[in-house]
């Protein structure tokens, strides 16, 4: 696995184009690829860390609006550097339905312009920057939503997705 230090640079997703193919563990063990999604959309949310604030109360409240995606045919995936059993262990804690994506290489982070720097309390410094992606049932990018505020933001997503 390359170090993010090694990513090279690529061209950062972009609406309208086809969405950055993926392959990465899940929380359920297994090798996923954004390709076996087709047919379904697919709401892609990258979040720094699990059991952090921010990012429990982000995946609770995608959760929690999960029976609304699914009418939307939607599947949620959640993707963070974490490893496999730290997803899992989230996943617990939080009854969370849907797949939780190791990405320990902050790889797709990347394409997806989703890594990056970062300024917290003044300091500077390189890491997952909140961002979600809607992409459509044949692969395309419908939407980026990028440097997230938590609060709301799954209903804003959903409403995106609702008027598509």
């Amino acid at each position: 696995m390359m170090s993010t230090s090694e990513v090279p640079h690529v061209a950062v997703a972009t609406v309208g184009q086809s969405a950055p193919e993926f392959e990465l563990y899940g929380d359920d063990g297994a090798l996923h690829t954004l390709r076996e999604l087709r047919g379904r959309s697919v709401v892609l949310y990258f979040y720094p860390k699990d059991n952090t604030p921010g990012c429990t109360q982000e995946s609770c409240d995608f959760r929690d609006a999960q029976a609304a995606y699914a009418q939307q045919n939607a599947v949620i995936l959640g993707i963070s550097p974490d490893s496999v059993a730290s997803h899992q262990k989230f996943k617990s804690k939080f009854s969370l339905p849907f797949l939780l994506l190791s990405d320990p290489g902050a790889v797709v982070a990347q394409a997806y312009g989703a890594w990056g720097e970062k300024n917290m309390y003044g300091k500077k410094s390189m890491g997952l920057i909140r961002s979600t992606f809607v992409i459509a049932p044949d692969g395309r990018l419908l939407a980026a939503y990028r440097k997230v505020k938590v609060a709301g933001h799954a209903q804003k997503v959903l409403a995106g997705l609702s008027a598509k």
